[in-house]
């Protein structure tokens, strides 16, 4: 297989990657209900994904520089696999929990794998058709995700769990055999000579503050934040508070996450070359707001339909856009970014879903005004720290220019 036909096998796993993270929402309340669990459980069933996703996300990015995209590409495979087996057989929480624990250490090692993958094969021009491509795949998938979760459910509780499993394996068997490695060996050789240690943690954080494109993880955080706020609680919410079943909640997210998918392919790039991408970030969040706390306005199923498709459409435009820029301000230190992008996205599905189930116990309708506060604040204060010229066009030292002086 060429290089660039690749492209394809790229989408299905950060697909995968990412519908592992929604798999078990709809089927929360279930779960909660067999293991005896409260409800600050599901947030800890969500954030728990994303605490060894965070950890875990800039040393594979590291990795993916110094040795390729390719082995951490099937070894995120492996273990995405492995944490659904584990849940499948699971007889208490505390497994779950394991499993999930794992199963991000897989999406760590697999996004910026991917991502920086995709920028190894395409010029300037068309990264930011590639990101928008890989932005649908990731954002489609984790939304997608509560609904295939719901639906498989039908066949038995643990029913999501088994089937992951055995397409992660078929996905890794296929990337074994079919993925070619993106890196030419001759980088990969310079950077094991030259390239200092960046796998510690938090030196990364450190070296991410002062960089050129820290708002935009900041924004990153904020976004996930609000989609992990809104994802986390929304099963229990729609059924205590309008009492929805489990198969409407199924066929909601599964309509809605297609519909959010198929304007983000057609939109994004069309609204980012029109408008640029601050302004696209900027209104994105504000929009994601909005739609977020109009959830609390009435309970009618189509209403609740329609807004949330709205929600899921704005937050899946924002995913590439920032994806876009943050790859042309990367130069060279694609893993190293891509890694540090899904550290930030980590922080916020650790945050968010904590806080959710926190503020449920406490009101149901709390997190979702939460929420739309941090997305607007996200909108007001984040966009306006970045520099007026709205995004890099061509080459780097505009990107420099855009995004301010590196630390």
């Amino acid at each position: 297989m060429r290089i660039k036909s690749a492209f394809p096998l790229l989408l299905i796993n950060m697909f995968l990657a990412n519908l592992s993270m929604g798999l078990v929402i709809p089927i929360l309340p279930e779960l909660l209900e067999q293991f005896r669990a409260g409800g600050q459980a599901a947030g800890y069933l969500v954030s728990c994904f994303g605490l060894t996703q965070f950890l875990f996300s800039p040393i594979a990015g590291n990795l993916a520089d110094r040795y390729g995209r390719k082995p951490l590409i099937i070894a995120g495979l492996i273990l995405f696999s492995a944490s659904h087996l584990l849940a499948a057989l699971s007889w208490d929480l505390s497994l779950l929990l394991v499993s999930r624990l794992i199963g991000g250490m897989g999406s760590a090692a697999l996004i910026p794998a991917i991502i920086a993958y995709a920028a190894d094969i395409t010029t300037d021009d068309q990264r930011g058709k590639a990101m928008s491509w890989s932005g649908a795949a990731m954002t489609s998938g984790f939304i997608i995700g509560p609904g295939v979760g719901g639906l498989l459910a039908e066949w038995g509780l643990k029913a999501p769990f088994h089937a992951s499993a055995i397409v992660g394996v078929l996905a890794m068997l296929c990337s074994l055999w079919l993925l070619p490695e993106s890196l030419k060996p001759e980088v990969r050789k310079l950077r094991l000579r030259t390239q200092q240690s960046k796998t510690n943690l938090f030196r990364q954080i450190a070296l991410s503050v002062r960089s050129r494109y820290f708002i935009l993880l900041l924004i990153v955080f904020t976004m996930t934040f609000g989609l992990t706020h809104f994802e986390a609680i929304f099963p229990l919410y729609v059924v205590q508070a309008y009492g929805f079943g489990t198969g409407e909640i199924a066929v909601l997210l599964t309509l809605c996450s297609l519909i959010g998918t198929f304007n983000q392919i057609v939109l994004t790039d069309r609204i980012s070359r029109r408008f640029g991408e601050k302004k696209v970030i900027g209104a994105m969040l504000a929009l994601s707001a909005v739609s977020l706390a109009c959830l609390l306005v009435s309970g009618n199923y189509f209403y609740v339909m329609f807004v949330t498709m709205l929600f899921f459409t704005f937050n899946n435009i924002l995913r590439p856009t920032m994806n876009t820029l943050l790859s042309k301000a990367a130069g060279e230190d694609q893993g190293f970014v891509a890694g540090m992008n899904n550290a930030y996205t980590s922080l916020g599905t650790i945050f968010g879903p904590l806080l959710a189930g926190i503020l449920f116990d406490i009101d149901l309708g709390l997190p979702y005004l939460f929420g739309a506060s941090v997305l607007l604040a996200g909108s007001i204060v984040l966009v306006r720290r970045i520099d007026g010229r709205s995004s890099p066009s061509a080459s780097e030292a505009e990107s420099e220019t855009a995004f301010g002086t590196t630390g």
